[in-house]
This record gives C-alpha cells, sequence and structure tokens, in this order.
C-alpha cells in the first residue's frame, strides 16, 4: 500500500474516533449560587391630614364654649360640705367620723340645698365656698324621704352667688347634663354626659321611693351627693344624689321640682309635711276582678280605711267582708277608686306618685270612685303622714 495513503487512513481513522470519545464524555453542569430572596421593600405612605372644614370647627367650638360658660356660671354656687359624726367606740369610747359632699347656695340669705345623707346625724358641719372661705353651717329643715336638706351659713352676701332653678317636667331624654361636685374632695369637678331616662323610682335607705328620678351618665362619684346636675343654660334640673352600686355611667338625681315644692316649707317651717289620704288598698288586677267579679279591671279596692283620716272624714268606705282569693285572705265590699282629679288610677303607685308629686298637705282632691255599681265623686282634703307610717 502507498505510504501516503496509509498515512492518511490512519489520520482519518484517528479522527473518527476522538470526535467519537468527545460525543460520549459526560456533561459537567456547573453549580450556580443559590439566588437570594429579594429585600423586601418598604412602601411609605406619606398621610396629608385633610383640615376639617370651618363649620364643623366653629360647631365644636361652640360647644366647648357651652360647657366652659356653664361652668363659670354655675361653679361658684357650688359648695363643698364637711360634716363630723361622734360615734361611740365600746373600746375606744366617742370616735369623730367626717364626711364629705357638695351643694348649692339658692339665695342671698344662704341658705344651700345638699342630700340629707350628706349631714344626717352630724354633730358639725361646715361650708367652703368657691373663694376658699370655710364657715360653720346649721341645719334649718330635712325631709329624709326626699334625701333633701337646707343648711344655712352666715356670710356677707357678696360671698353668695345663688344659682337658678330650671324645670325638670318637661326634660328629654338625650338632652345635655352637666355635675358639678365635690367628688373624692376634687373640689368643683365638672363631668358632662346626658339625661339617660326619666321618671325612675329610687329607694333610698328608709324604704321610702323618691319618685321621677333622673337618670344620667355623667360620671357621679362619692362626693358628689347634694351637687348639681345642670342643663345647658347652666339651670339646676336635678341634685345629684346616687349611683348604682358595680355600674358604671348610672346616676340618679332628685328632680328640681321637688326641690321647689319641698324648699320652701323645709325653710319655713323645718320639715317637708307629705300628704296623705288615709287608706290601705289592693290594685285591682285580672284575678281580683274575676276572683271577686268586679265591674272594673284597674282601679284600687279600697280595704281600709284608717281612723280619723281625711279619707274616713270623706266618707270613703273599706272593706266589709273577708274573701280568699289565691293564697291570701282580703277584705272585699270596699269602694274602688278610678281616678284622682280626672288623672286614671290604674293601680295603687298611681295614687302614690300623684299624692306624692302633685299635690300638699291642705290640698282638696277630687277622687272618682266606684261603689255598689254607681260612679260618683268625693272631695278629700289631704292631711299629713303620721309619724311612723
Amino acid at each position: 500500500m502507498n505510504k501516503k495513503l496509509y498515512l492518511s487512513i490512519l489520520i482519518t481513522l484517528l479522527m473518527i474516533a476522538l470526535l467519537s470519545c468527545k460525543l460520549t464524555l459526560p456533561r459537567i453542569i456547573e453549580q450556580q449560587e443559590p439566588t437570594p430572596n429579594p429585600t423586601p421593600t418598604h412602601i411609605v405612605v406619606i398621610a396629608t391630614p385633610t383640615p376639617l372644614p370651618p363649620e364643623m370647627l366653629e360647631a365644636v367650638d361652640v360647644e366647648e364654649q357651652l360647657v366652659i360658660s356653664v361652668y363659670e356660671q354655675a361653679s361658684p354656687a357650688v359648695v363643698h360640705i364637711a360634716s363630723r359624726v361622734i360615734t361611740l367606740s365600746f373600746f375606744w369610747g366617742p370616735i369623730p367620723q367626717e364626711g364629705t359632699g357638695s351643694g348649692f347656695v339658692i339665695d342671698k340669705e344662704g341658705h344651700i340645698v345638699t342630700n340629707n345623707h350628706v349631714v344626717e346625724g352630724a354633730d358639725e358641719v361646715h361650708v367652703t365656698l368657691a373663694d376658699g372661705t370655710r364657715v360653720p353651717a346649721e341645719v334649718v329643715g330635712t325631709d329624709p324621704y326626699n334625701d333633701l336638706v337646707v343648711i344655712r351659713i352666715d356670710v356677707p352676701s357678696a360671698k353668695l352667688h345663688p344659682i337658678e332653678l330650671g324645670s325638670s317636667a318637661d326634660l328629654r331624654v338625650g338632652q345635655r347634663a352637666i355635675a358639678i361636685g365635690n367628688p373624692f374632695g376634687l373640689d368643683r369637678t365638672l363631668t358632662t354626659g346626658v339625661i339617660s331616662s326619666l321618671g325612675r323610682p329610687l329607694e333610698v335607705e328608709s324604704g321610702r321611693v323618691i319618685y321621677n328620678v333622673i337618670q344620667t351618665d355623667a360620671a357621679i362619684n362619692p362626693g358628689n351627693s347634694g351637687g348639681p346636675l345642670l342643663d345647658s343654660q347652666g339651670r339646676v334640673i336635678g341634685v345629684n344624689t346616687a349611683i348604682r352600686t358595680g355600674a358604671e355611667n348610672i346616676g340618679f338625681a332628685v328632680p328640681v321640682d321637688t326641690v321647689k315644692r319641698v324648699v320652701p316649707e323645709l325653710i319655713e317651717k323645718g320639715r317637708y309635711r307629705h300628704p296623705w289620704l288615709g287608706i290601705l288598698g289592693y290594685s285591682i288586677d285580672p284575678e281580683l276582678t274575676q276572683s271577686l267579679g268586679l265591674p272594673v279591671e284597674k282601679g284600687i279596692l279600697v280595704a281600709r280605711i284608717y281612723r280619723g283620716s281625711p279619707a274616713a272624714k270623706a266618707g270613703l268606705r273599706g272593706g266589709n267582708r273577708e274573701v280568699i282569693v289565691g293564697n291570701r285572705r282580703i277584705l272585699a265590699g270596699g269602694d274602688i277608686i278610678l281616678a284622682i282629679d280626672g288623672r286614671p288610677v290604674e293601680n295603687h303607685e298611681d295614687l302614690t306618685v300623684y299624692l306624692e308629686t302633685e299635690t300638699q298637705v291642705g290640698q282638696v282632691v277630687e277622687l272618682t270612685i266606684l261603689r255598689g255599681g254607681r260612679e260618683m265623686s268625693i272631695e278629700v282634703e289631704l292631711g299629713e303622714v303620721p309619724e311612723g307610717l
């Protein structure tokens, strides 16, 4: 074989072999670095506050100015009352105990209205005026049933700033209520809220009930007792007297119409005479109507008449026979009271509320009664509730 041809074939074979090896070599893959998680980009939002419209700012300003005005007008009349009661201890003998409350000046003669429980049983009572003057006070008249008392201080009239009394007859739920007093000894503290409810009955420690009490969510705390509850014009609409134990923002005030009815008599006579009819009776309900065959389903069935009472003098008649209704023994056969001064009487509470809130001792009222199936009217001159009743 030609030598050149041989070399040519050999070179060709070697090239084919090399190409074959290159194609079969394993493929080497380079390991790449893991891609890191991208760093989150913080988004910053720049908020530009939008100013309130001028009319809204004006309304807010008016609201603030109103409350400020009420405080400046009424707070000079609010006083701090400190009372001292001497109690006897078996081991230590006489021990003085002090209490505090609030009150408000009502005239230039130095008369101050507060709660009866603020000064009840006190041996000494002192009043601190808005200007810091501290003077002793004397008790002028008390009405424990309505938790009201009038005390008096002897100071120059220039130091006295009487507060205006408003009306509680036309109050509305939701109306603004402003309280000023001395809670926990913090003189002339103002709190605001609204009238939460009206016409509440409030039982006091004596067991008597104060009617038509105002409920408010204006903060009332120990020391506020006796202070004024005010309307938007700075007029007294009630006397702060109690809070609901265990509840927040539930306070009660004696209505100012009660104050206006009671206080003049406390100043004049030293006590308030509560009107009295002099009967005992049962509130008529469907069970009583059905059991006794009564011609009405509402009213008061008169059971007993107190001897010498206004009702006895007017000729009202009580029960004349005993009957059993359910599990109770009652007196039947007496007059049935249907109305007083034209106002329907559905139950005993209606009669009591009317007598207490709308009448006075010596006033003549007209009772509409049912006797023997015949409706008739009887006039009664109200007397005074006897002591012990």
